[in-house]
C-alpha cells in the first residue's frame, strides 16, 4: 500500500521539471503516463487547519488522504475496500470528514454512486457507517443515500436524498454523522433531486421521470406537500439549483427549443429572469462560489475555458481576475473556502498541467502550492491541444481539440491518431489535460478529438441527435473531422489511425468501415463489439433503466445492431487492429472481444491481441498499463509512424 506524502509529490514535480529541460531531446518515459499517482478533489476543513484529498493507490485501491495545512504532514489515510471510491468529500465540521462512495469497476468505466455514506474523525477515529443498502438506520427504510446539500455553515449535519428500490417516492432527511434523522421533504415521485433555502428548508424538487419527460415540482409548506412549479410556464426548461443567501431569488440553468443551457437567476416563480453567463454553441459549466455563498462566476468550457463574471466590478471578480495573474498559462478556479473567509483552496491546472492545488490567505496575501495531481508529469514536455471548430458534411457545426507534440506550432502533413471519446452520450473533450492525447502526442502524432452529436454539454437536441446514429452519423462525424484535418493540412492522408476505449474502441473499429481507405489502423481498448450484447447481457442491460435506455440509443432491431456492429462487419475491416481487453469486464463484456478477434481471424485478418486477467473496463495495475502504451507505442509506430511505408 503506498504511502503519499504531499511533500514529496511537490519535490518530485518540481524535480521532474529540472530533469526535462535538460533531457528535452529523450521521449518522455511511458511510465509518467501509465503509473497512477492521481490525487483529486480536496477539500479545505472549515477552520483551515486540514485538507482532505482522495487518492487513486493503483490496482483498484482508493483512500482519504488528510493532511496538516500547516507544514503539510500526513494525519491519516482512510482506506476503502477495494473498487470502492470516493465520489464526494466533505467536512461535516472541523473534525469530521463524510464521505459518499461508488464503485468503479474498471479505468475507463464512470464510477457509480453505490449509495453507502461514511462518517469519520480526521484522524481515522469514531468510524461510522452512516446509511447504506446493507446497514440502514432505524425508521429508514432500506435504500440508497446521496449527500444532497451540505449546509453553508457546517454544523455536523447534511441533509440526504433517500432513494429506495420499487417505489415511486424520494425522502429528504436532516441527518448528522453520528446518530439524528428527521425527514424534512418527501415526494411521491422517483429519483428527484431538492433544491433547499438557506434556512434548510426545501422548495424545489426535480427530475427526469423517464428519458423524456422532464419535471419540477415546488413546496409552499416545507416539503409537506408538492405541486407544478410556476418555473414550469417558461418557454423553456427551467432547472433550479441554488438559493441566493436571502432565499429570495433562485440560480438556475435554463434552456430554450433543446439548445444549450444558461445560467440564469430568478424570482421562485420563474419570474424576473436575468441571464447571468451563456454561450450560443455550448452549455455553462461550473460555477465559482464567493466565501458568502454565493455564486460570482461560470466556466464556459468550448475551447480554453473562459470565466463569465456576473458584475465585472465586484470584489469576489477582481479578487479572482488578480489571482488569476499569477498563473500564466493555466485556469484557477475555487475549490473552497474556509467559513471565515479567510483562506480559500484553489486549483489551477491547463492543457499540459494535470493540476495543483495552492492555499491563498486573504489576510497575509499569499498563495502557497500544497500539492500536484500527477508528479510525474512535466508540462513543459507536453503539447498544445487547440480548440477547433468545423462543420460536419450535413451542416451541423461540431469541435474538438487537435494536441500537438510539444514544440510544434504548425503542423503539415503529420501522422494523426483519431481519438473518439466514450459514451456515447456523455460529456465529450475539453481543454483540459488528456493523458491519452499527450501519450500519443509525446511519441509524434497529432491527436485529433471530435465532440460529435450524441455527447452532452451542447443541450438536448445536439445529445438526441446521436440517438440510433451510433454507427452510421456519429462515425460520420468522426470521419468528418479526419478530411477536415487532412484538408487544413495538418494530417498526413497517408499516416491516419483510430484508437479509442471503451464505445471509443467501437469507433475506432467502425470509422475503417465508414470510410474504408482513410485509415491505416485500428486499436480498441476494452471495446464495444456487438450492440446485440451490450442489449443483452451488459450491466446496462440488467440496470433499471437500462432496457429503456438502451431501447431509446439504439432501438430494437436486431437486424440494426448487427448492421452496425464491428463483430458482423469483420470482413470489412481491412486495416491491421489491436485489441487490448480486461478478462471480468462487465460494461463491455471479455466475450465481445473474443468474438472480435476470431470473426477477424476467419476474415483474414488476425490482430495483435492483448487479453489482462483480473482487469475490467480499462485496467488499474501500473504494469498492465505500461505494457498496453508499449505495445500501442509499437503498433503505432509500425504503421503510422516515420518509417512506416504507406
Amino acid at each position: 500500500m503506498k504511502h503519499f506524502n504531499a511533500a514529496a509529490l511537490v519535490v518530485a514535480f518540481v524535480m521532474a521539471a529540472v530533469a526535462g529541460a535538460a533531457d528535452a531531446a529523450e521521449r518522455v518515459p511511458i511510465e509518467a503516463f501509465a503509473i497512477s499517482d492521481a490525487l483529486s478533489s480536496p477539500r479545505l476543513s472549515p477552520d483551515g487547519k486540514h485538507i482532505a484529498v482522495s487518492a487513486d493507490m493503483s490496482d483498484g485501491h482508493h483512500a482519504i488522504v488528510v493532511y496538516q495545512v500547516d507544514g503539510m504532514q500526513q494525519t491519516s489515510l482512510l482506506r476503502l475496500p477495494r473498487y470502492q471510491m470516493p465520489m464526494e468529500v466533505h467536512w461535516a465540521d472541523d473534525e469530521r470528514l463524510l464521505v459518499a462512495t461508488g464503485r468503479k469497476i474498471g479505468a475507463r468505466e464512470k464510477p457509480v454512486p453505490t449509495g453507502d455514506i461514511i462518517a469519520s474523525d480526521y484522524d481515522g477515529k469514531n468510524q461510522r457507517f452512516i446509511f447504506g443498502w446493507d446497514v440502514i438506520r432505524a425508521g429508514i427504510d432500506r435504500g440508497w443515500g446521496v449527500i444532497e446539500q451540505m449546509p453553508r455553515v457546517r454544523n455536523g449535519h447534511f441533509f440526504m436524498r433517500h432513494i429506495t428500490p420499487n417505489s415511486n417516492r424520494t425522502m429528504l432527511y436532516d441527518m448528522d454523522t453520528i446518530r439524528s434523522q428527521r425527514l424534512v421533504g418527501d415526494i411521491g415521485a422517483r429519483d428527484m433531486d431538492f433544491v433547499l433555502d438557506p434556512s434548510g428548508t426545501p422548495r424545489f424538487a426535480w427530475g427526469w421521470t423517464d428519458f423524456n419527460t422532464f419535471a419540477v415540482h415546488e413546496t409552499k409548506d416545507g416539503g409537506k406537500t408538492w405541486m407544478p412549479a410556476t418555473a414550469n410556464q417558461l418557454d423553456g426548461q427551467f432547472v433550479p439549483y441554488a438559493f441566493s443567501a436571502d432565499g429570495k431569488q433562485v440560480y438556475a440553468t435554463w434552456s430554450h427549443g433543446g439548445g444549450p443551457s444558461s445560467l440564469v437567476r430568478a424570482d421562485p416563480s420563474g419570474a424576473n429572469l436575468t441571464t447571468l453567463a451563456s454561450d450560443e454553441f455550448g452549455s455553462v459549466g461550473e460555477v465559482e462560489w464567493n466565501t458568502a455563498g454565493e455564486p460570482f462566476a461560470a466556466t464556459l468550457f468550448h475551447g480554453r475555458p473562459q470565466m463569465v463574471y456576473f458584475d465585472e466590478t465586484a470584489l469576489e471578480s477582481r479578487e479572482h481576475k488578480a489571482l488569476s495573474s499569477k498563473f500564466p498559462g493555466l485556469y484557477l478556479t475555487y475549490v473552497n473556502h474556509t467559513s471565515d473567509g479567510n483562506a480559500t483552496l484553489l486549483y489551477a491546472y491547463s492543457d499540459r498541467d494535470p493540476g495543483a492545488w495552492y492555499l491563498y490567505d486573504r489576510a497575509k496575501r499569499t498563495v502557497a502550492k500544497l500539492m500536484a495531481s500527477r508528479s510525474r508529469i512535466d508540462p513543459a514536455r507536453m503539447g498544445e491541444r487547440r480548440y477547433v471548430r468545423f462543420p460536419a458534411s450535413d451542416g451541423l457545426a461540431l469541435d474538438g481539440y487537435l494536441t500537438l507534440p510539444a514544440g510544434v506550432q504548425d503542423p503539415r502533413n503529420m501522422p494523426m491518431v483519431l481519438l473518439p471519446h466514450g459514451g456515447p452520450h456523455m460529456p465529450g473533450d475539453t481543454w483540459a489535460f488528456d493523458n491519452d492525447a499527450q501519450f500519443l502526442a509525446s511519441r509524434g502524432y497529432i491527436v485529433l478529438q471530435v465532440n460529435f452529436r450524441g455527447g452532452e454539454g451542447r443541450g438536448y437536441n445536439f445529445k438526441s441527435a446521436g440517438y440510433r446514429q451510433w454507427g452510421t452519423r456519429v462515425q460520420d462525424d468522426l470521419v468528418d473531422g479526419v478530411r477536415w484535418a487532412v484538408a487544413q493540412g495538418y494530417a498526413d492522408p497517408q499516416r491516419i489511425c483510430s484508437f479509442g476505449g471503451s464505445f471509443g474502441a467501437y469507433s475506432a473499429l467502425m470509422v475503417t468501415v465508414r470510410a474504408p481507405g482513410l485509415f491505416r489502423c485500428a486499436v480498441g481498448q476494452s471495446g464495444l463489439y456487438d450492440l446485440e450484447s451490450l442489449a443483452e447481457d451488459s450491466d446496462a442491460a440488467t440496470s433499471r433503466l437500462g432496457p429503456s435506455y438502451i431501447s431509446r440509443v439504439i432501438g430494437d432491431d436486431q437486424a440494426v445492431w448487427r448492421a452496425n456492429s464491428p463483430l458482423h462487419l469483420a470482413d470489412k475491416i481491412k486495416v491491421p487492429v489491436f485489441l487490448a481487453h480486461g478478462e471480468i469486464d462487465k460494461r463491455t463484456p471479455y466475450k465481445q472481444a473474443v468474438a472480435m478477434k476470431k470473426a477477424l481471424e476467419r476474415a483474414g485478418n488476425a490482430p495483435q491481441w492483448l487479453s489482462v486477467p483480473g482487469e475490467g473496463h480499462g485496467f488499474y495495475k501500473d504494469e498492465n498499463n505500461v505494457e498496453f502504451y508499449t505495445r500501442l507505442e509499437a503498433f503505432l509506430a509500425a504503421h503510422i509512424g516515420a518509417g512506416a511505408a504507406p
